[in-house]
């Protein structure tokens, strides 16, 4: 049985690793979760209470203290909220990263998995971006991400990084700053489709038991100091993307766009190349997009 601590597990990342875990396909681990409030978190999602092989550890990221040990850590926490102040944002994830480095080195951690972003790369003007393309991040979490990242690789412990894009599933807030999620709310609501913007950036989605899969294959089978991109390289618009949940949710809803397109201009990019992952043997997809939708429109205990 292999021993795993997972920072950041109670959000959609950890959410999903629960759920997964619950339903028998990640039989062979035993997950210490860090969380700021275990009892609220199972208070809201009682679906993860009294799940053998899970305990709980009281903490924030940045000063916790874990004892034992542990064949492998997960470093998930992130902000999940774009409101959070850039200085708060960059906090968690840098002075957490270290702190957590300084645990995985007292409880004998043998390999570290670090949830890292896409964001890292900036502004892109490829369609799919490899991993060797030149990180330029503009956001004070792209610039974290990055920079941790580099600390994880320098810890003297094997560490692989997960550069993750966009995702689907029924732990995805509905009410936040992702597209997919509030186009899903706005269709089980009976309301139209609202786009905020012009509708034409391109973005990709992947399932959460597909995204979970894959984590875990970098975790066991990963090649240190390596950043491998995650996330489906299957394409489309911001606009589509509406209009593949309105016809698989709710055919006759209309859908909106707040902004006209400027003839002649290409959608922004934030869709992976997933070359190395899938040359590697470490890819997992497996749910087409409208399958994708559907059960992610299955009910969650904070939806």
């Amino acid at each position: 049985m292999k021993k795993i601590l997972l920072t950041g597990g109670t959000g959609f990342f950890g959410k999903s690793i629960l759920d997964m875990f619950k339903r028998g396909n990640l039989a062979g681990y035993d997950f210490t979760i860090l969380s700021r409030n275990p009892e609220k978190f199972l208070q809201n999602f009682p679906e993860f209470n009294g799940l053998d092989g899970v305990s709980f550890i009281t903490g924030d990221v940045r000063t916790f203290d874990a004892s034992g040990s542990f064949d492998a850590m997960i470093l998930g926490a992130t902000p999940a909220a774009a409101a959070v102040p850039d200085e708060e944002m960059r906090s968690i994830i840098i002075d957490g990263t270290i702190n957590s480095l300084k645990i995985a080195r007292k409880c004998g951690v043998k390999k570290l998995l670090f949830i890292s972003s896409g964001a890292v790369y900036g502004r892109q003007t490829v369609s799919h971006v490899p991993e060797t393309a030149e990180c330029r991040p503009v956001t004070a979490y792209g610039i974290a991400k990055l920079e941790a990242e580099k600390l994880c690789f320098s810890s003297g412990i094997p560490a692989v990084a997960a550069r993750c894009f966009a995702f689907t599933g029924k732990y995805l807030d509905r009410h936040i700053h992702f597209a997919i999620g509030n186009f899903i709310a706005d269709a089980l609501a009976g309301n139209e489709i609202i786009i905020k913007g012009d509708g034409t950036p391109m973005r990709s989605y992947l399932y959460a038991d597909d995204l979970v899969v894959w984590l875990f294959n970098l975790l066991e089978r990963g090649i240190p100091g390596i950043s491998y991109n995650v996330g489906s390289d299957k394409a489309l618009s911001i606009a589509e993307l509406a209009q593949t949940v309105a016809a698989v949710l709710a055919p006759q809803l209309p859908i909106r766009i707040m902004q006209t397109p400027v003839p002649g201009n290409r959608g922004i990019p934030y869709v992976p190349d997933i070359t190395l992952s899938r040359n590697s043997g470490l890819i997992c997809e497996t749910t087409d997009l409208a399958s994708a939708i559907k059960l992610s429109a299955l009910p969650a205990s904070f939806q």
